[in-house]
């Protein structure tokens, strides 16, 4: 009896590798390597809020003294140096106030009232006189002083009184103005005296006729409580 034996030859595929499966880890993330995310933030400026907040205050500041203001002047700035200007600040009467501000924000604060007659000063650099008194001649004579003493080329660039401008050659005007009491005794006088004397009286500026009439009235006030 033959016997057929079997013969088993190796497989030409190499035997499947076993894989072990390794749970994902729910923490981990992974990005494509090939693409950047980046977060980029906007500055806050905080430099061009807090010069907004300066400008704003100094617009303020200009409204504030044009309450109870009878005229306001421009001043040439160029050339003074910060000793000269705080000399000139301590030699003006309280009544007086003076401080420097940009052309813009000053027309800001002047625009739509009558010292916008001030924009022919708007040019250059200018410190700004405010005058809290009637006495036009007196507010003005401590900056010619102090001009002179200091032999300074700085001139008045231009000036508003009762809506009117008047530029630096209009100036005598200004400071050859009566005072108070010289125009309460040139009425006085016109009051008593022709009555083609109280028309002339009436024919001044509307300021100098208020004048007249409360100098009338407070010496009738006088005379009566003489009695």
């Amino acid at each position: 009896m033959e016997t057929t034996s079997l013969l088993s030859f190796p497989s030409s595929k190499p035997p499947p590798t076993r894989t072990h499966f390794r749970p994902a880890n729910p923490f981990s993330f992974s990005f494509p390597t090939t693409h950047k995310t980046s977060i980029s933030h906007r500055p806050i400026n905080i430099k061009s809020a807090i010069s907004r907040t300066k400008k704003e205050e100094t617009v303020e500041t200009v409204k504030t003294q044009l309450e109870n203001c009878y005229l306001l002047a421009a001043i040439k700035y160029t050339g003074f140096t910060v000793k000269q200007f705080q000399d000139l600040r301590r030699s003006l009467p309280e009544s007086s106030k003076i401080i420097v501000a940009k052309n813009t924000l000053v027309y800001k604060a002047i625009e739509n009232t009558p010292w916008e007659a001030l924009k022919p000063c708007m040019t250059g650099m200018n410190a700004w006189l405010f005058v809290h008194s009637e006495e036009i001649p007196e507010a003005l004579k401590p900056y010619r002083d102090f001009q002179k003493e200091k032999k300074l080329e700085n001139d008045f660039t231009g000036a508003v009184f009762e809506g009117k401008f008047y530029g630096p050659g209009d100036f005598k005007q200004l400071e050859t103005m009566p005072s108070r009491a010289e125009i309460y005794a040139k009425i006085l006088g016109a009051l008593q005296g022709p009555a083609i004397g109280l028309v002339g009286t009436l024919q001044a500026p509307a300021r100098d006729v208020v004048m007249v009439l409360k100098a009338y009235v407070q010496k009738l006030e006088e005379e009566s409580s003489g009695q």
